[in-house]
């Protein structure tokens, strides 16, 4: 199974029921060098290299059925947004 958030595809997919708590990776999970807890209160985790190597999602399901979707805020570097200001 996939999960997509925006660009990003995470192919390893936890679920816990009984905390609610959706855990996504790319690929098997592995230790994080950095991690940002969104104004959600969703943790994105991050590789070395700034990559995002995982999601955390809390309240995943209840968040799903009352809002009909969970929102994750992603970050957005100076880099990336640097080709809309030429």
């Amino acid at each position: 199974m996939t999960i997509r958030l925006g660009h990003l595809a995470f192919d390893y997919v936890q679920y816990d029921a009984r905390g609610d708590v959706l855990y996504l990776a790319v690929g098997q999970p592995e230790e994080a060098a950095d991690q940002l807890v969104t104004p959600e209160g969703h943790v994105l985790r991050f590789n070395e290299d700034g990559a995002i190597i995982g999601v955390t999602l809390i309240n995943a399901q209840w968040l799903s059925q009352r809002d009909g979707g969970v929102c994750v805020s992603l970050p957005i570097t100076a880099d990336e947004l640097q080709p809309a200001f030429a």
